[in-house]
């Protein structure tokens, strides 16, 4: 989810904490927990630094290892710990368990969204992404808001965050309803596809997609049952050459690929006689264009002039990352 759902996640665990007497009892204690649960569910994103040093670090790792068994372990501790610095007479015990669930809980509605995470690493890095809630959905942001909003008029936390949890229960069973009936359509429209990509969007009924047959690639979009089909491209697998293979070497390209489930490649030779191989991610079309892509210019020689990979939405802005890029290397 975004950071500002998972802001007011925080908040509203803090107020279920109050049904916790040893945290309703003493003041203090509940702001330590308060503070644990809105620190618990921003931890796991510190990743977001990545952005710093480059796109294709950031793409790989992002809700990785801090989203993995040992960190979801670790967090709740080294935030209790702090805590107890500054909240000397907390109970510990009761002050990891509350940050413990907003950590948990963190991670757990991540691997609802399209994006995933690796959430059970060590055992295995593939990403686990059930694509039924959109990475912000207003309906959850706004039902947190409306339970922080009555917290704050006087209704009783546990009471109001309570039924809300209930809620928000009952709307991704929903949710997971209308996953099923969107792949069913697909299905009936293209019939031989071996594999179905279907993202939510904002829109309750609208819905991304992305599928495959053996022969084709299929980009389109769902509203309630009814299927249409953007794009279709034929399946044609990269060429093996020693340009192709220098350019799959490249740390963007690589990243690309290891989070990009279903994409094409366009080669081109460039004017100032370089060769662009750019690999484009169908799952995103908008506006007519596919704005995840990856691209590398390579030269004669076989080098990396300049790469990039990232979200792009016009073509002149993407040659300015790459002018970038060529003179960082």
């Amino acid at each position: 989810m975004d950071s500002g759902t998972h802001l007011v996640m925080g908040i509203a665990i803090g107020g279920l904490a109050l049904a916790d007497p040893v945290v309703a009892e003493n003041s203090a204690m509940f702001t330590a927990v308060l503070a644990g649960t809105i620190l618990g569910q921003q931890a796991p994103d510190i990743d977001t630094v990545l952005k710093l040093r480059n796109n294709a670090v950031y793409i790989r790792h992002h809700r990785g290892i801090t989203h993995s068994i040992p960190a979801v372990l670790l967090w709740p501790i080294a935030i209790t710990a702090i805590l107890s610095l500054i909240f000397t007479d907390a109970n510990l015990l009761h002050l990891w368990l509350w940050t413990q669930l907003a950590v948990f809980l963190h991670v757990l509605v991540d691997i609802f969204n399209a994006y995933g995470t690796q959430a059970v690493r060590p055992f295995s890095k593939k990403w686990v992404a059930l694509g039924v809630i959109n990475t912000f959905d207003p309906y959850i942001f706004g039902l947190h808001c409306i339970g922080i909003l009555l917290w704050a008029f006087g209704a009783n936390p546990v009471w109001t965050f309570g039924i809300m949890y209930f809620i928000i229960t009952c709307y991704y069973i929903l949710r997971f309803a209308v996953q099923k009936a969107v792949k069913t359509a697909v299905h009936n429209t293209i019939q031989d596809e071996e594999f179905v990509i279907v993202a939510p969007t904002m829109r309750f009924f609208y819905w991304r997609v992305a599928a495959a047959s053996k022969t084709h690639y299929y980009v389109g979009r769902v509203y309630r049952r009814s299927v249409n089909i953007y794009d279709k491209f034929e399946i044609i697998p990269l060429p093996r050459t020693p340009l192709i293979d220098a350019a799959m070497q490249d740390k963007n390209l690589q990243s690309f690929i290891s989070f990009s489930p279903i994409y094409r490649w366009e080669i081109s030779e460039l004017e100032n006689g370089l060769t662009e191989v750019r690999l484009i991610d169908l799952r995103y079309r908008s506006n007519d264009r596919y704005p995840f892509v990856a691209v590398a210019h390579v030269d004669d020689d076989l080098n990396i002039v300049t790469s990039y990979t990232g979200w792009i939405f016009t073509e002149d802005k993407l040659q300015k990352k790459l002018q970038i890029g060529s003179s960082d290397l």
